[in-house]
């Protein structure tokens, strides 16, 4: 998929574990799992602006959309 999210990266700049995430936007550490993982296929804007107000970060920090032959 073109669009990796990067919820690793920032967790771990952070020093937040998921669970912590989790807890403080009120998501189930198996759905921020998925998202983790990027098997998500979608994501609500709000589930967006609760990760995005937890980790201070933009959406564009946490989402990266990379064109069929990038190398990143």
């Amino acid at each position: 998929m073109p669009v990796t999210v990067r919820l690793d990266d920032l967790l771990h700049a952070r020093r937040m574990t998921l669970t912590e995430l989790s807890q403080a936007v009120d998501i189930t550490i198996a759905n921020l799992s998925i998202l983790k993982t990027g098997k998500a296929k979608a994501m609500r804007f709000s589930t967006l602006e609760a990760i995005c107000r937890v980790l201070e970060c933009q959406p564009g920090d946490l989402l990266v959309f990379e064109q069929e032959g990038d190398e990143q």
